[in-house]
């Protein structure tokens, strides 16, 4: 875990309000009516919706999602045609650990 590309992934308005979004995602998103009734994602979200309450284009959101994927603090599953993301919170507590310990 790199402290400053977590510190970089949160620097964007954007990128911000979606952890936060995704820390509620029943009142932000509502249901997601494509992910299968088995699937064991719960919290997950899909890529087209968070771009539809960013008003973002999808390819956008695509880019800021990977780049928080990458930085730890979401995880992601892919079901058929769609991409549903969380938030990673393991990743997110270990880098609020860190933050404390290094400032």
């Amino acid at each position: 875990m790199d402290t400053l590309s977590i510190i970089k992934a949160l620097s964007n308005e954007t990128r911000f309000k979606i952890l936060e979004w995704l820390k509620d995602p029943e009142t932000h998103f509502g249901p997601q009516s494509h992910m299968p009734s088995d699937c064991d994602f719960h919290g997950g979200i899909c890529v087209g919706a968070i771009a539809d309450k960013a008003g973002l284009a999808q390819s956008v959101i695509s880019g800021y999602l990977v780049k928080m994927q990458k930085s730890g603090l979401l995880e992601s599953r892919r079901h058929c045609q769609w991409t549903y993301y969380r938030r990673h919170e393991t990743g997110i507590q270990q880098f609020k650990q860190r933050l404390l310990e290094e400032i």
